[in-house]
C-alpha cells in the first residue's frame, strides 16, 4: 500500500469514511453518523459485520431485533437532535432488506434523516439465484431493494469498490441537506462488500458538512412584511421546522413583539411554551377550541415549517375567511408554495428573525388579543376538566395523561404515533419545552415508540423517555424491549389496554362501518369480534422480555407508579387498563374519510347524509 492509499473492502472503507463525517451549524459541530443499528444475515454478516468489528473503536453498534423498529430507533434519534445527526441501519438481503421499507417512508414523510444499508445480491451474479434473491424475468438488475426507491430521499447500488466515493458523497450530501433529507439507500452486493481496493487517503479525513441557514429573498421579505401589516387577524401555524431550525427563541420573539397567536400541528407542538400568552394549541382536526376557531376567522395564516397536512387543514375545510391569504416559511420552496401563498424560502430561525425586525412597530388589535387569551383560558378549564378524575376510579385515557402531566418534568420526553392517543395528546398536552412532545404524525407508524424512545434515550441520557403504547401497537412491535433492557436504557413504557383499536374503531362508527374488525374480542355466535374481551396479558408479556412492570388499577394507584417509572434506573413498564368512557373533548373540525355512496345498512346511509354536509365546506385555496 502506498502512502496515499489504503487497502481496505469496500465495506470497511464505508464505516471507516462514516465515523469521518460531521455536520456543522452555528459554529457547532455533531457527527453526522453517530452508530450503526443491525440484525446480520448471509447479505451483510461478511461485509458491513466483519467492518464493525475491525472499527469498533470508531463506530459504534446497536444490535436490533427487528429492522423496521431499528429505523424508528434511528429516527427518534435524529430527531432529537434537530437533524444534525443519525445513525445508520444495515440489514441482510430479502426480508431484512424489504423491513427497511416502512421506517425508510416514516423518515422521507417526516423529513428526518437515516442511512439505510441493505445488503444485495452478487454483483457479478457469480451465485444466481441465491437464497432470497427475486428473480425478475424481465430485467436482471432489480432485486427487492428497488421497493426503497421511492420511500428514499437518494438511492444508489454500489456495484464496485470504486463506485462507493460518490455514493458515500452524495448520501452525505442528502443526509445533512434540511432541505433534502430523510431516508437515504446504499445498497450493497454482498460480493461488493468484501472485495478490496485501493483507497484514497483523503476520502477517510473529517469532512464537515455545514448545515446552511439561508436568509430569505429580500423582495420576498418586503412583500412579507406588507401582508402581514395589511392583516387584522393574522394566524401563526408553527410546524416541525420550527423545532428543526431550533427557531423556538425567534418565534417566541415574533409572537411578544407583534402579539400574533401561535398554534402548532403534530410537529409542530412545543413551539411555544403551552402557558405562553400567544400559545393557542392544537390546530386542525384534532385542535383546541380556540385554535381552530381562530383559523376559520383567519385574514392571514403565516405557515412556519410545516407540510400542511389534512389533519392541519381539516381536509380543506377549516380556513374560511373570504379573503384569507397564506404566508409561508419554508426551507423547502416545495412546502412553502402551498396553498398558493406569498413564499419565504428560508431556514426558520433566519426568516423568523428578519421578519420580527422588519415588523417593528407592528402589532394586533387589543381585541383581537383579548379574544384569543379569553379563549385560551376557556380550553385550560376544558384540559383540566378531562385531566381530573376519581382516585379511586379506573382511569379513562385523557385521566391517565393527566397523571402523566402531573409526574414529568419541564425536560422529560413523551412520545407517541398512533392510536386514539395521537388526538387526546395533540388537544391536551402541556408542553412545557421545545423537545418534550415527540409525535411520529407524518407517517402515524403503529410500533414506532418503543424503538424512537430508545433512539431518544440514546440521544439525552440521563433524561426520563416516556413511550406511549396502546394495546394494538404494543402488538405490532414490542420487540425493542428486549434491546432496551440489553442496552440497560431506563426507557419508561405506558402500556394502555383498551381491548382494540379504539381511534379506528370511533372512526369506523362514524364513517358507517359500525366498529367492525376494531375490537380485540372473541368471536361472537353471530361472527362479530364482540364477545368477550381477549384473556391475553401484556404486562406479563413485558416483563417476560425484561422490563420492570407496574400495575395499575386505579388512578391513584397510577399517579404512584408513574412516579415510581420516573425515578427508574431500569426500563419499566406502567400497565393501566382503562376505562373506555369518552373524556376528551370531540374534534373541532372535520377529518375527509369518504363514506360508501349507497348502502342498505342504516350507519352507513346517515354517515353518508354527514359526510355531504360536511364536504360543501371545502376549499381550494387558489
Amino acid at each position: 500500500m502506498s502512502a496515499r492509499t489504503r487497502r481496505l473492502t469496500t465495506a470497511q472503507a464505508l464505516v471507516r469514511f462514516l465515523a469521518a463525517q460531521y455536520t456543522e451549524r452555528d459554529g457547532v459541530r455533531h457527527r453526522l453518523i453517530t452508530g450503526t443499528w443491525g440484525v446480520f444475515g448471509h447479505g451483510n454478516v461478511a461485509g458491513i459485520g466483519q467492518a464493525l468489528v475491525e472499527y469498533a473503536d470508531v463506530m459504534p453498534f446497536h444490535q436490533g431485533r427487528n429492522e423496521q423498529a431499528m429505523v424508528h430507533a434511528a429516527v427518534g434519534h435524529a430527531r432529537h437532535l434537530d437533524r444534525l445527526s443519525a445513525q445508520a441501519v444495515t440489514t441482510s438481503i430479502g426480508p431484512g432488506a424489504t423491513n427497511l421499507v416502512t421506517g425508510a417512508a416514516l423518515a422521507t414523510i417526516n423529513r428526518l434523516p437515516v442511512l439505510l444499508l441493505p445488503g444485495d445480491y452478487f454483483a457479478s451474479h457469480a451465485a444466481d439465484p441465491l437464497l432470497q434473491q427475486l428473480e425478475h424475468p424481465l430485467a436482471g438488475d432489480v432485486s427487492v431493494n428497488d421497493a426503497l426507491r421511492p420511500v428514499s430521499r437518494y438511492f444508489d447500488r454500489v456495484t464496485r469498490p470504486e463506485a462507493l466515493i460518490p455514493a458515500a458523497l452524495h448520501a452525505m450530501r442528502v443526509l445533512a441537506d434540511p432541505a433534502e433529507t430523510g431516508a437515504v439507500t446504499l445498497a450493497l452486493p454482498q460480493d461488493v462488500q468484501a472485495e478490496a481496493s485501493d483507497w484514497p487517503e483523503e476520502f477517510f479525513a473529517d469532512r464537515v458538512w455545514r448545515v446552511r441557514r439561508p436568509a430569505p429573498d429580500p423582495l420576498e421579505l418586503a412583500d412579507a412584511v406588507q401582508t402581514v401589516r395589511s392583516a387584522s387577524r393574522p394566524l401563526i401555524v408553527a410546524g416541525g421546522g420550527v423545532h428543526h431550525s431550533a427557531a423556538e427563541e425567534a418565534l417566541e420573539a415574533l409572537a411578544d413583539a407583534t402579539g400574533v397567536p401561535v398554534a402548532s400541528t403534530q410537529a409542530g407542538k412545543g413551539s411555544l411554551r403551552h402557558d405562553h400568552p400567544a400559545d393557542v394549541g392544537a390546530v386542525g382536526h384534532t385542535g383546541t377550541a380556540v385554535a381552530d376557531a381562530l383559523a376559520r376567522t383567519a385574514d392571514l395564516v403565516i405557515g412556519v415549517g410545516t407540510r400542511y397536512t389534512d389533519f392541519t387543514t381539516a381536509s380543506g375545510t377549516l380556513f374560511r375567511h373570504p379573503a384569507v391569504r397564506f404566508l409561508n416559511l419554508n426551507i423547502t420552496g416545495f412546502d412553502a408554495h402551498k396553498l398558493a401563498a406569498r413564499t419565504l424560502v428560508c431556514d426558520a430561525r433566519t426568516g423568523l428573525e428578519l421578519l420580527t425586525e422588519a415588523l417593528s412597530g407592528y402589532r394586533v388589535d387589543p381585541a383581537y388579543q383579548a379574544e384569543y387569551r379569553a379563549g385560551k383560558e376557556r380550553w385550560d378549564r376544558v384540559v383540566e376538566a378531562a385531566f381530573r378524575g376519581a382516585d379511586d376510579a379506573v382511569p379513562t385515557q385523557t385521566q391517565v395523561l393527566g397523571a402523566l402531566d402531573a409526574v414529568v418534568g419541564d425536560t422529560d420526553v413523551v412520545l407517541n404515533a398512533a392510536g386514539s392517543l395521537p388526538g387526546d395528546l395533540h388537544k391536551l398536552w402541556r408542553a412545557r419545552s421545545p423537545r418534550q412532545y415527540h409525535l411520529e404524525y407524518g407517517y402515524s407508524c403503529m410500533g414506532y415508540e418503543i424503538p424512537a424512545a430508545i433512539g431518544v434515550q440514546q440521544a439525552a441520557p440521563g433524561t426520563p423517555v416516556w413511550a406511549l403504547v396502546g394495546d394494538g401497537t404494543y402488538l405490532m412491535n414490542p420487540t425493542e424491549i428486549v434491546t432496551a433492557v440489553q442496552e440497560r436504557l431506563p426507557v419508561k413504557l405506558v402500556l394502555v389496554q383498551n381491548h382494540g383499536y379504539a381511534s379506528i374503531g370511533g372512526l369506523s362508527e362514524a364513517v358507517g362501518a359500525e366498529r367492525f374488525g376494531t375490537a380485540y374480542r372473541h368471536r361472537a355466535p353471530d361472527g362479530t369480534f364482540t364477545g368477550d374481551p381477549l384473556p391475553v396479558d401484556l404486562a406479563a408479556n413485558a416483563a417476560s422480555l425484561g422490563m420492570d412492570v407496574l400495575r395499575a388499577k386505579t388512578l391513584r394507584e397510577l399517579r404512584a407508579a408513574l412516579a415510581t417509572a420516573r425515578a427508574a434506573t431500569r426500563p419499566t413498564c406502567v400497565y393501566v387498563e382503562t376505562d373506555p368512557a369518552p373524556t376528551a373533548p370531540p374534534a373541532e373540525a372535520w377529518w375527509d374519510v369518504p363514506v360508501a355512496q349507497v348502502s342498505s345498512r342504516r350507519p352507513a346511509t346517515a354517515a353518508r347524509t354527514e359526510y355531504v354536509r360536511a364536504l360543501a365546506d371545502r376549499r381550494r385555496h387558489l
